[in-house]
């Protein structure tokens, strides 16, 4: 079997734990030498591929890559660029195949959400319609816990942990407050479309005196006159009230609450502003004295509070990925299966790229209270093992230590420069 090199990129936000995926990846294909070459990196994601801009992660030392597991962001750069079908942007494709051969490119690993899944299955296509066989395998990540067929998201987790224990926190400052000050928080997390992250602020909390006392789901439309009932109900027999809301709240004409009015490379509504949104509402109807944060890149960066389960899962995903391609896989992703909830157990199974790309899964309606303002115990017995465990990065005169690569790009081989 001819030696060839992989071609490894990241794609869309990033998350505190898709370097641990990156990890496995090179760390894996350095154990298969007479299978595969060089790892090259695309910097910025697949538009690395389109421009020719391969990082050379062989120039990397071992200690550097091992220091990939405790730092959070994109080691590579990421992207927001989606490839359209072969029919409607051939040049593309066709440039991405000039790019494989030139760097005998004979695997492609795309880690990725959704989005990023439907690229990495139009790759595969690559060799059945363009006559370039190369051996794709897709890498689970998303902080928005949405991809279907897998238990759970690499990144979803450890956001999840950094989301439950803020809101904890934040809630005992309102709580020591709330007798001659602030009355209502408002904490607005990460979620589009599906409500996972907002679910996990529940875990602050277990019962219905403690907060959040509100949780607004994406999959549950908003009621403003339930919701004002609900923070005027909670003050008075709390003295306080404490809101989780996922940035994808929206009426039940499927408006968002905080539609900013633009699109972003996949097409997607432009959101933000929910918690101020909110926070108004409270304000002109009720008069509290009100404050609300944004949880924003802090919430998917934050590896110094990352759930181990969810670095190991990362990791794992990364390296059977590579596993996969050398074992004759084609076109799938690697998925975590649990076995159980107590202890928590889980193995990596398998899906199909094509049934992958593009879908999204929700929250459950079991997962979400009668009243739809909380979560359920089956929630909370499938999203407490996904925050368990502590995995802190080192640290030096009080700062996480991260990986400093050298991100050496590859000598090009095309004339041809190419704009995307």
């Amino acid at each position: 079997m001819a030696i060839k090199n992989a071609f490894y990129a990241q794609s869309g936000g990033v998350t505190a734990v898709i370097n641990a995926s990156a990890c496995g990846v090179i760390e894996t294909a350095r154990k298969h030498p007479e299978q595969i070459g060089k790892v090259y990196a695309g910097r910025n994601g697949i538009i690395g591929a389109l421009r020719e801009e391969l990082i050379d992660t062989s120039e990397e030392s071992d200690e550097a890559i091992r220091a990939l597991m405790h730092t959070p962001g994109g080691a590579f750069g990421s992207c927001r660029y989606k490839l359209k079908n072969l029919t409607e942007n051939r040049r593309e494709y066709e440039r991405l195949v000039e790019v494989f051969r030139a760097h005998d490119i004979g695997y492609f690993f795309y880690n990725g959400g959704g989005d990023s899944q439907d690229t990495a299955y139009k790759v595969s296509q690559i060799g059945d319609k363009m006559g370039y066989p190369i051996t794709c395998i897709g890498i689970p990540k998303t902080v928005d816990n949405d991809l279907p067929f897998t238990d759970c998201c690499p990144g979803f987790g450890s956001v999840a942990k950094y989301v439950a224990t803020s809101t904890l926190e934040a809630s005992l400052d309102i709580k020591s407050m709330c007798e001659s000050s602030t009355k209502v928080f408002i904490l607005e997390v990460m979620g589009r479309h599906a409500g996972w992250i907002a679910a996990s602020g529940g875990l602050a909390g277990k019962g219905r005196d403690e907060p959040p006392h509100i949780i607004l789901f994406p999959e549950i439309p908003f009621n403003r006159e339930a919701f004002l009932a609900r923070v005027e109900q909670s003050v008075k027999d709390y003295g306080y009230c404490v809101v989780v809301a996922s940035e994808g709240a929206q009426y039940e004409d499927g408006r968002f609450l905080a539609d900013a009015g633009g699109k972003d490379a996949f097409g997607h509504t432009q959101l933000g502003g929910v918690a101020p949104t909110l926070a108004n509402m409270v304000k002109q109807a009720l008069g509290y004295k009100f404050h609300w944060a944004v949880a924003d890149y802090l919430q998917r960066s934050a590896r110094h509070l990352s759930s181990a389960t969810d670095v190991e899962q990362a990791y794992t995903v990364g390296q059977q990925a590579v596993e996969m391609a050398l074992a004759g896989k084609q076109a799938v992703m690697p998925i975590i299966v649990r076995e159980q909830s107590k202890p928590y157990r889980w193995h990596i199974g398998e899906a199909p790229l094509s049934e992958v790309a593009n879908q999204e899964k929700k929250m459950p309606i079991h997962f979400i209270s009668d009243d739809g303002f909380s979560i359920t115990d089956d929630c909370r017995e499938y999203l407490q093992p996904l925050i368990e465990g502590e995995a802190f990065p080192p640290f030096e005169n009080g700062i996480p230590k991260v990986a400093h690569l050298r991100n050496e790009l590859a000598p090009k081989k095309l004339r041809t420069p190419f704009e995307v």
